[in-house]
């Protein structure tokens, strides 16, 4: 149906083993569909596609049984408070963003810089931002898939140049929700501000001065990054622990080593050729791994990391800004 409506910028679907397949054949075969998968996503137009959607919104529905009909759904904010919306199940992350928009009073041109994500706090009190939520998702049917996780359907700024701050200054409403997320990123320790920079954002804060706040936040290390989870690299051997970061066109990692010492490294987005994400068959396990050229010879760096597919969004978004800069 694809190829009818789009045409060859439709990438092939994986040919069928007409014969009884073995287990090389039958993993082959499930690479090349999850490839084609991610490709087929790469391109905005197929994704926001009513063939497109329709097929999805069908197959979540079946998958999870899940009727067509009225339900209520809480979105909540990085303070912890919530909205409730008033939805079908069948709606998408986008149709339900838009309706956010609108109870929040969030200026129409405006909450393209916006999107939900599936947030879990855990007992330890740290945030896991757990996956972006795509657009042609159904947040609700998602959540009772997830129901295990005990995710919460979150919205958060959409963007990884901290600059554009001050595109939604002006709309009480969009500066609300990035003071509201700034704030919980300095309590979750998220950023790593100085003694300096943590004495004037309180200072800045206890005065309610968030405009002033914004501007100054922007200055901290890991402000307007995503935080992964730790997880394990196999940079510069294997079996590393690290802490990462997406944001400002690059990938930092904090690497513990197995001495115990601890090693920066910044991957920038301009020396990254590719990158994939493949399932290691184990569940919830995902094996991210990009192609990065340092000193003139590539190499691929390997990540084991459950929001793989939130980094690749994150490197995706990173990517498209400096395109249109």
């Amino acid at each position: 149906q694809l190829r009818q409506v789009f045409g060859s910028t439709v990438p092939a679907f994986p040919p069928k083993f007409y014969l009884a397949m073995t287990q090389s054949m039958a993993d082959e075969r499930r690479s090349q569909l999850e490839q084609y998968l991610q490709n087929v996503t790469l391109d905005a137009n197929i994704t926001k596609s009513e063939v497109f959607i329709n097929f999805f919104r069908k197959l979540q529905l079946a998958t999870f049984k899940i009727q067509t009909q009225r339900a209520f759904l809480d979105v909540y904010l990085a303070d912890g408070s919530n909205v409730t919306l008033d939805i079908q199940t069948s709606d998408t992350a986008e149709r339900i963003l838009q309706v956010t928009s609108c109870k929040m009073g969030i200026a129409r041109e405006l909450i393209k810089y916006f999107t939900f994500f599936f947030i879990q706090d855990r007992d330890d009190g740290a945030l896991s931002v757990v996956k972006k939520v795509a657009e042609f998702e159904l947040p609700y049917v998602s959540l009772q898939s997830m129901k295990e996780l005990d995710c919460k359907l979150g919205i958060r700024k959409w963007y990884m140049d901290p600059s554009l701050d001050m595109l939604l200054t002006d709309c009480k409403a969009s500066m609300n929700l990035l003071y509201m997320q700034a704030i919980q990123e300095v309590k979750r320790n998220w950023i790593k501000p100085t003694e300096g920079q943590m004495q004037e954002l309180e200072f800045l804060q206890k005065n309610r001065n968030k405009a002033k706040f914004l501007e100054k936040i922007r200055e901290v290390r890991f402000y307007g990054y995503v935080r992964l989870d730790p997880c394990i690299c196999d940079y510069p051997e294997v079996g590393c622990s690290a802490e990462i970061y997406a944001g400002n066109n690059e990938i930092s990692c904090c690497i513990k080593l197995p001495t115990k010492q601890t090693k920066e490294v910044s991957f920038k987005i301009n020396r990254l050729r590719s990158w994939q994400v493949t399932f290691l068959g184990e569940e919830d396990t995902l094996e991210f791994r990009f192609e990065y050229n340092d000193s003139g010879t590539w190499e691929w760096i390997i990540l084991y990391t459950k929001q793989a597919f939130l980094l690749s969004s994150c490197l995706k978004k990173m990517i498209s800004e400096q395109m249109i800069k």
